[in-house]
């Protein structure tokens, strides 16, 4: 027994070292799951979404559901109530099934929008849906483009993948078709179902807060829900579907879990808690003893000069001397402006004796230098020589005032 529980406590403490010495940096690239969570920021979240039904049903508080649909049928009696499902896949069972028509059939709404809608709903209400967005695309990037859906002839679009989703084989006298992709392919459906309607949406990336921050997407939402009441009884937000990976059976046997089965025995149970324990204690001594290696930070680098240095050798490769003096001469008579607050539009014996008298620099000087300017904007050619001359007379004058 001994030897068990060394063993145990290796492997937990094996366990924690490597979680903790394997940290990776987060990725600057925004995540492109599909969670379409009340609280999700992400582009496919659903924060805005939920942003946008407080705020066109005010009069109401939207209630949270963290539970299967029978468990909420069961606790309610409304008649007129609005029930909003956003996720990626839809998983029911048949329970689940009768208790969401029952709720429609008492005069309710009922909103689903999903990729993939459970098979046995769908054959529940004589209806078929076309997926083709369910299997992972390989070509994803070469497959992103400019793509819309529309509710009649308006057009709402966003850059990603296409929305191929579609309903077809459905009774046209008990449904209506609201929204329709690119191809005229219905994929937002109403069904009517006793004094009810059942709300059907294959394309959920349209409620994502990608789609609605783009544009004038926001009214693509704001049209989806003016079919449903104005002001509903209740207001119910689905958190529970959502999370759902696979079918679930109206009987489904209790999953086995290794931690219940270590728990049943006490000897086990006491093993694991003080192995848990001990790790803890282990983790917090090596926090406290240990530190990552701080990488040292590249200097900040002064791109300005690198600038500079670059346009300079351009203008010096093209031996266009005029230029470079125009350049020179349109610099100094901008840092004149600035420092010395001189207007040098005009250049006369009053402006000479202002900036001589104001740099410290002698007037002659200052007079030699403008004559220089001037001359060198008066010249059709300029050669080294006079371009080196007055680079010479404007750096004099910076190192003597």
């Amino acid at each position: 027994m001994n030897k068990n529980y060394l063993y145990l406590f290796l492997v937990f403490a094996f366990t924690g070292v490597f979680a903790t010495c394997n940290m990776q940096p987060k990725r600057s690239m925004p995540s492109l799951t599909e969670t379409f969570a009340k609280t999700d920021t992400k582009p496919f979240g659903a924060y805005i979404a939920y942003s946008q039904v407080e705020n066109m049903f005010p009069q109401n508080i939207i209630r949270a559901k963290k539970q299967p649909f029978t468990k909420t049928w069961i606790d309610i009696s409304d008649t007129a109530s609005l029930y909003i499902c956003i996720t990626p896949t839809l998983y029911v069972n048949d329970e689940e099934i009768k208790a969401m028509l029952a709720y429609v059939y008492a005069g309710n709404s009922l909103f689903l929008a999903a990729n993939y809608i459970d098979d046995d709903l769908m054959k529940e209400i004589k209806c078929t849906l076309n997926n083709n967005n369910f299997s992972n695309n390989i070509n994803f990037f070469d497959s992103l483009r400019n793509t819309n859906s529309k509710f009649n002839d308006s057009a709402f679009a966003y850059f990603y993948l296409p929305f191929k989703n579609y309903f077809f084989n459905y009774d046209t006298l008990f449904t209506k078709v609201l929204g329709v992709n690119e191809k005229k392919q219905p994929n937002y459906m109403l069904f009517f179902h006793g004094k009810g309607k059942l709300f059907l949406h294959c394309e959920p990336k349209t409620f994502s807060n990608y789609f609605l921050l783009k544009n004038d997407n926001y009214k693509y939402l704001q049209t989806a829900f003016s079919y449903t009441n104005n002001k509903p009884q209740n207001l119910y937000w689905d958190d529970y579907y959502r999370n759902l990976g696979r079918r679930r059976s109206n009987r489904e046997p209790k999953s086995f879990s290794s931690l219940s089965e270590i728990l049943k025995h006490p000897p086990l149970a006491a093993a694991f808690w003080l192995s848990l324990l001990l790790l803890l204690l282990y983790i917090l001594f090596g926090i406290k003893r240990r530190q990552r290696i701080i990488e040292k930070r590249k200097g900040n680098e002064n791109t300005t000069v690198t600038f500079t240095e670059t346009i300079g050798r351009l203008y010096l490769q093209k031996k266009d001397n005029k230029n470079i003096a125009e350049k020179m001469s349109a610099y100094f008579n901008e840092y004149v402006r600035n420092n010395y607050f001189l207007n040098t539009n005009t250049i006369n014996d009053d402006f000479i004796t202002s900036l001589s008298r104001k740099s410290g620099v002698a007037r002659e000087k200052t007079d030699a230098l403008y004559r220089a300017i001037q001359h060198a904007h008066q010249s059709e050619v300029v050669d080294d020589y006079q371009l080196l001359s007055l680079n010479e007379q404007i750096q004099n004058f910076f190192k003597k005032q």
